[in-house]
């Protein structure tokens, strides 16, 4: 049996306040991107993850996929071994959700190979275990998130005529760090109104609270987000916590980009 996890960006990002849990309540729009990792699952003598593509730093049995499989098994004991076979095209650390789409992907894959007819409240239930924003990966609708990030309202919000550049450099950026760089505060906007004006007002009206603290650190980011506003992008931003930038262009505008040494991916 066999998925396809795609990616997401992130259109805003205010981070509202500190949990009494250790979380952070925050706002923002998750709009879902057609990049994909692959991920495969056929019955085996033990259980095992094979990795391939791009580089997962740190200890394979870290892995959310694997957390993912041993969730499901604790409380589904009848789950038997699996050889799992994830290739990466989503990068690491990069603002864009594959690890989180990962393990919500398995979820599902477990879900149906296995027949449990698990409901999507507890599919939900265990996502958020994994990560924030992993119940937003179960499905791929545009949706204003708050709470942790599990707090879903879907949108009416529609890109498909436009062209995204996203530009990742070889820069991980832990998500840990970066929300100890940011002093939560109330959002000075309406995110849900805002995203309704015209895309070309974006600019002035749609902020991510992470790119002042990130770029500070990090310029070679906010030198990217402006080249794609030179190169003409509608609107350009940092997704998540980094460190991917996007710029949203017009298909007929385009703009041939070479940025050496980092990776580019062109959607649309």
């Amino acid at each position: 049996m066999i998925s396809f996890p795609h990616a997401k960006i992130n259109l805003g990002l205010s981070v509202v306040s500190k949990r009494p849990d250790g979380f952070h309540n925050l706002e923002t729009i998750f709009y879902p991107l057609p990049v994909h990792d692959i991920l495969e699952v056929t019955p085996s003598e033990e259980i095992r993850i094979i990795l391939s593509g791009q580089t997962i730093p740190g200890d394979t049995q870290d892995n959310l996929v694997l957390k993912a499989y041993h969730l499901l098994k604790k409380n589904h004991p009848d789950i038997t071994p699996l050889e799992i076979n994830l290739y990466k095209a989503i990068p690491s650390g990069a603002g864009l959700g594959g690890g989180s789409s990962d393990a919500a992907e398995i979820l599902k894959l477990i879900n149906r190979f296995f027949n449990l007819h698990l409901s999507t409240g507890l599919l939900n239930a265990y996502a958020l275990q994994l990560g924030s924003d992993c119940p937003f990966f179960l499905q791929s609708t545009p949706c204003f998130a708050s709470g942790r990030g599990e707090i879903l309202v879907p949108l009416l919000l529609d890109l498909s005529r436009y062209s995204f550049i996203l530009i990742h450099p070889e820069i991980r950026i832990e998500t840990a760090w970066a929300f100890s760089r940011v002093k939560p505060a109330s959002p000075k906007y309406d995110l849900k109104e805002n995203i309704l004006q015209p895309i070309q007002n974006w600019i002035h009206l749609i902020h991510n609270d992470f790119e002042g603290p990130v770029f500070e650190v990090y310029p070679l980011l906010h030198s990217l987000k402006k080249q794609l506003y030179a190169s003409g992008a509608i609107y350009a931003a940092m997704t998540g916590s980094g460190s991917t930038i996007f710029g949203i262009f017009d298909k007929s505008g385009l703009p041939v980009m070479n940025f050496e040494n980092m990776r580019q991916t062109i959607v649309g």
